[in-house]
């Protein structure tokens, strides 16, 4: 009787953790903060302007913590650290944003996408060389280490005659930018909205090379697939689509890319 005593009640306490452990959006809205983790290297989704942390995701998760009644505590690292820190417990979710992949989707829950993520070539201005993506050929180029765009770079390279003499992987890609304006690679492959950004804040350093090239994705807010992180998701996933529904996300869209995207409530399999 002594044992099934000890038993019992080392199973109700187990018991009793996981129903803790399964309700993180209470946990959450008990704190009264949401932890969330990014680089400040991303721009314009998150960047650093004049010693302030600004970005549309700054912007977004301002509105996700109104939806929610929470405060919004960021937490900033290198992208290569991000996700490990997501997985590690450092924060309850990530800013990113990331490219939805059918890898990242096996290992992580995405948010409803908040931009498309079609990936572009940033070149110097007046560089005459490099007027089409095809013309990597034999030169150097960069992108940022550990991301969907780096991938597609490399990806496209191989579908080329001659490969890029070097493809050089950054942990930002301020630096990848900085080594462009140095003339030491002579394009970075990002996403469109981000290239765009920059290359229209910068036009006498840099230019866009269009079009476009890998395939249609999408940007959303890595969070984890455990049971206990579903409340928390789908909450965040509502505030977004009452955002997308209600004009707020096109606005922020409009705002930080000068453009509005056409972006499915989720997605449920990935382009790559």
């Amino acid at each position: 009787m002594f044992l099934k005593s000890i038993l019992a009640a080392a199973l109700a306490a187990s018991v009793g953790t996981a129903a803790l452990a399964e309700d993180v959006l209470d946990k959450v809205k008990a704190a009264g903060v949401l932890t969330v983790g990014t680089e400040t290297a991303f721009a314009p989704f998150d960047f650093i302007d004049a010693g302030e942390h600004v970005g549309l995701n700054v912007d977004l998760f301002d509105e996700i913590g109104k939806e929610l009644g929470v405060k919004i505590e960021w937490v900033t690292l290198p992208w290569d650290g991000v996700l490990p820190g997501l997985e590690s417990g450092k924060f309850d979710m990530v800013a990113g944003p990331a490219t939805i992949t059918q890898a990242r989707m096996e290992r992580y829950r995405f948010s409803s996408p908040v931009a498309e993520a079609t990936v572009a070539l940033l070149k110097q201005a007046g560089d005459d060389s490099v007027t089409e993506p095809d013309q990597i050929s034999g030169m150097a180029v960069g992108s940022g280490k550990a991301t969907a765009q780096l991938a597609q770079l490399q990806e496209y390279a191989a579908t080329l005659p001659s490969p890029p003499s070097e493809i050089k992987e950054y942990v930002s890609f301020n630096e990848a930018y900085a080594d462009l304006a140095a003339g030491r690679i002579v394009a970075v492959a990002n996403s469109y909205p981000n290239i765009a950004y920059v290359a229209q804040q910068r036009p006498e350093t840099f230019a866009l090379v269009e079009p476009p090239f890998g395939v249609k994705t999408y940007f959303g807010f890595p969070g984890r697939k455990d049971p206990e992180y579903k409340t928390l998701m789908d909450a965040i996933d509502a505030a977004i689509l009452k955002m997308k529904a209600d004009g707020r996300l096109g606005e922020m869209q409009k705002k930080w890319f000068g453009v509005t995207f056409d972006t499915p409530d989720q997605v449920t399999e990935a382009a790559f």
